[in-house]
């Protein structure tokens, strides 16, 4: 594999994500990013966060609204999607190899990994009153 040519943008944007626990979408990125660099253009943006996420070191969420959001934490953990406001937030408990482990009983090669999401209604949504308890 060819080495990957230094980018500062690309440094920015993987630095960007390592100070945030929101998991912002491509579009936060862009806009926090402009402040540094006002000639970047979203496409770069999108560019370099799929670089990123190839090489694995951010991941993309796919949160099933139709906008993917970055992660800068690498470690296999969980996220919580909020089905109201589409807020992406790290759930707190153990990575499950059980899950691999009995995955394996049913695949005919080998499992590496596993991605869940779980959903359901954030603390935010849950004190506005149109959300249905």
């Amino acid at each position: 594999m060819a080495t990957l040519k230094y980018s500062r943008q690309r440094e920015s944007i993987k630095d960007f994500l390592m100070t945030r626990t929101d998991h912002p979408t491509a579009d936060v990125v862009y806009h926090q990013l402009r402040k540094i660099y006002p000639n970047i253009s979203l496409g770069t943006v999108y560019r370099n966060l799929s670089l990123l996420a190839d090489i694995g070191e951010i991941q993309k969420i796919y949160t099933g609204d139709g906008v993917d959001h970055f992660d800068g934490q690498v470690v296999p953990h969980y996220h919580v999607v909020c089905t109201k406001c589409h807020r992406v937030m790290d759930l707190d408990m153990d990575y499950m190899t059980e899950v691999e482990e009995k995955a394996s009983h049913h695949f005919n090669g080998k499992i590496t990994s596993h991605i869940t999401n779980f959903y359901g209604v954030c603390n935010d949504c849950l004190d506005t009153p149109d959300v249905a308890h």
